[in-house]
């Protein structure tokens, strides 16, 4: 058994008697061991945040884009020590688990390249006679000390979506990874400090739920950035206070497959979209909607498709479908599908459960009234649904809660445009899947899939704050 590894407070590593285990999803095998903070380190991190924030808010752009630019060298020195990781910690196949860690890298890199473009901007203020000869200038500056909470599916990307932004604007960070995956973040922090970021600056707690609340509802934390579940998420907004708040929460996106799309296309595209990472994924292919002339075809070639996807031990290569992160989360989807076959809906592959093995399922004649469509179900299932014209597509992709991205497969440019103004998401994939999201777009939801916007372009504009100076250049003139 390994030591347990500590945890960090203001560039100090700490330990406690409070030990949490980290155990692999495929065997259940502890993998790690890691130790949990207490409200006193909590306290001294959110104490550490303010006192590093009065060092990196003086950090010139060079400065922090250096750090950035160390940082995606510590990554790409340590790649494979990544990858061996978030395959362990939270069951990702070997493939996926290399593509975070590509797209986590991706993320520093930009934020490295953003850092030097925090810009502002001249405003005219003479449009009134009241503004005659005043000059306006707007700069963003650093907004204060930036708590993230990371989620366990994607451990590692999503947390330098958080940290890359936060140290590009100039702020000091605190990150809170999920318990079930905190080892990725932890050698993210470990080459954070190796990369010159001010230690002071940089804290990594390790915590449950219950205890991060309190660094939430603290008014010292300026900017509050979390992914992760919608009900926890908007609780965690409700007792955030007047801090800012970024959510990027869960989704149930839906695919619209027009008989004038590319079948075979859309077809692999789903079955990649609906099923990487077990579908634990807020922007996985959820729910299927098929133009009805060409239902049965599509359904039949998606089947094939879906049949020579190989489901086992992600260590293994060429495994597509791993385990899901714990048998919990398994049983819970497993309820969603036996509840809709039980409203009549019907299974037409799948439809499994041993542990955290979940096989893929298609499921059909589901009712949109049921629980398998209406709510995030974060697992390798999809269901599909035929619709008879494009606007019966458009109602259904929009019967739900939640608006992260969804996906339209046709050729017509005018159906295209009318599913760009009319379909309620944060982004519309047009001939791809929901699933596609490279590292530089602004990305998130509406309705209940959060607010604010990931990107690091788009999250230093929320970590920074925008400051108007007015000169007048009459002042003291005789």
């Amino acid at each position: 058994m390994t030591d347990p590894r500590p945890f960090l407070v203001g560039g100090e590593w700490r330990t406690s008697d409070d030990i949490l285990d980290v155990r692999f999803p495929y065997t259940h095998e502890v993998v790690g061991r890691v130790c949990q903070a207490t409200d006193q380190d909590l306290e001294d991190a959110i104490t550490a945040a303010e006192r590093g924030f009065e060092i990196t808010r003086k950090l010139p752009s060079h400065a922090r884009s250096r750090i950035l630019y160390a940082l995606l060298d510590q990554m790409q020195a340590r790649a494979g020590e990544l990858v061996e990781t978030l395959i362990l910690e939270g069951g990702k196949t070997r493939n996926v688990a290399e593509g975070e860690t590509s797209r986590a890298m991706e993320t520093v890199r930009v934020a490295a390249e953003e850092a030097k473009r925090v810009t502002g901007e001249i405003v005219p203020i003479d449009w009134t006679e009241a503004g005659e000869n005043r000059m306006g200038f707007v700069r963003h500056l650093p907004l204060g000390p930036v708590l993230g909470i990371a989620p366990f599916n994607y451990p590692l990307n999503l947390s330098a979506h958080k940290l890359a932004p936060a140290i590009a604007a100039g702020n000091s960070f605190i990150l809170k990874p999920a318990s079930a995956t905190p080892l990725s973040g932890l050698l993210l922090v470990e080459m954070t400090l190796e990369a010159g970021f001010p230690p002071e600056a940089l804290s990594y707690v390790v915590c449950p739920g219950r205890m991060a609340e309190r660094l939430v509802t603290d008014e010292r934390i300026k900017f509050f950035t979390f992914t992760g579940s919608s009900e926890v998420g908007w609780h965690l907004k409700s007792v955030a206070g007047r801090k800012r708040v970024g959510l990027e929460l869960g989704g149930n996106a839906a695919a619209i497959v027009h008989e004038d799309a590319n079948i075979d296309y859309a077809v692999r595209r789903i079955a990649v979209g609906g099923f990487t990472n077990a579908g634990q994924n807020c922007i996985s292919v959820q729910r299927v909607l098929i133009h009805r002339p060409v239902y049965d075809q599509t359904v039949e070639k998606l089947l094939a498709r879906i049949r020579e996807l190989k489901t086992g031990d992600p260590r293994e290569a060429g495994t597509d479908v791993g385990p899901m992160i714990d048998a919990a989360a398994a049983s819970d989807a497993m309820e969603l599908v036996q509840e809709a076959v039980a409203g009549g809906a019907e299974i037409l592959m799948g439809g499994e459960c041993s542990g955290t093995m979940f096989a893929p399922t298609v499921v059909a004649n589901a009712a949109p009234e049921m629980r398998v469509n209406r709510e995030e179900i974060f697992a390798p299932v999809i269901t599909v649904a035929p619709y008879d014209d494009f606007d019966e597509a458009i109602r259904l992709a929009n019967d739900t809660d939640y608006g992260l991205q969804s996906g339209v497969f046709t050729q017509n440019v005018n159906r295209i445009m009318r599913a760009f103004e009319l379909v309620e998401v944060g982004g519309l994939q047009v001939n791809d899947v929901s699933t596609f999201r490279v590292d530089q777009m602004p990305y998130g939801g509406v309705k209940g899939s959060g607010v604010g916007r990931e990107g690091p372009r788009y999250a230093i504009d929320e970590m920074t704050e925008m400051r108007l100076m007015v000169l007048n250049l009459n002042g003291g003139m005789e």
